[in-house]
């Protein structure tokens, strides 16, 4: 599979969160503790939005290699300082290991990023793809099925409403799953965003999810851990949404329930139940 993270908040260089963790998104690239893999070596992406004016849609920067040895990785990191990003690292669980495989896939003002599989999709890649708008098709440059995913959830309405959109994505390729003997299709934790909001999933057909975790209130760490500074320089809108935590600040990190997704934004962050669309 794959680890992911996804960071809203204060303006920091990616370098602060890609790298400087103890157990940091780079590290699980070679120790991931919750994954099915320990090594996660067949692609990275990033893809991050600015504030400069005039520019409306994110950048994203990807490739096949491992993420632990990458100098241009390194190098962006240690430059680009960024409100919202995501950062992906992969575990190929059957498609061609190639950039256009990498996470985070981008469409317009859109960021979108998976860990898990949809079981059987080589059997039913063909009646999923016919699924999407035909506008939207020529969108897709790769072959898995997180990709899929996100081109189905587009046409399902994600830019109006993310977590119906996803709800009718998981329900369409469930159906179609189950119409070719797979009982259980969909393992998923997603990550989402418009630049402006970020939502995050975890859910499994069979139960079962993926692990996923988001950060607790930085008021909160800050009254808990006076003496860390790096804590000081955040506002208390930041969070964090990752696969597994980046150090072991007691009190930091929460398990998001499984058939659940959270939204992150300015005020109060919600978490709901998550129900496929029937």
């Amino acid at each position: 599979m794959c680890r992911w993270l996804a960071y809203s908040g204060t303006p920091v260089l990616l370098d602060t969160i890609l790298y400087k963790p103890a157990h940091s998104l780079i590290d699980q690239s070679l120790h991931a503790r919750m994954g099915v893999e320990t090594t996660n070596g067949d692609g990275f992406g990033i893809g991050w939005y600015t504030q400069t004016s005039g520019i409306d849609t994110p950048a994203v920067m990807r490739d096949v290699g491992p993420a632990w040895n990458n100098r241009n990785l390194r190098e962006i990191a240690q430059h680009v300082t960024s409100p919202l990003f995501f950062a992906h690292i992969r575990a190929s669980t059957g498609t061609a290991v190639q950039q256009t495989n990498c996470h985070p896939f981008r469409h317009g003002r859109w960021l979108w990023m998976h860990n898990g599989s949809i079981a059987g999709f080589h059997e039913m890649r063909r009646e999923l793809c016919v699924a999407v708008e035909p506008s939207l098709f020529p969108g897709m440059e790769g072959t898995t099925d997180s990709e899929v995913m996100f081109y189905l959830a587009l046409t399902l309405g994600l830019e109006e409403d993310p977590p119906g959109a996803v709800a009718r994505m998981v329900g369409l390729v469930e159906r179609t799953g189950r119409a070719h003997g797979v009982e259980n299709p969909m393992q998923m934790t997603v990550a989402v965003t418009d630049g402006e909001s970020l939502w995050a999933f975890r859910y499994a057909s069979g139960g079962g999810a993926r692990s996923l975790y988001y950060s607790t209130r930085v008021d909160s760490l800050r009254a808990l851990h006076p003496d860390v500074s790096f804590l000081q320089e955040l506002s208390d809108e930041t969070r964090l949404v990752v696969s597994e935590p980046l150090g072991d600040l007691p009190g930091a990190w929460n398990e998001v329930p499984e058939h659940t997704y959270g939204v992150v934004r300015p005020g109060d962050d919600q978490l709901r139940p998550f129900v496929p669309a029937a």
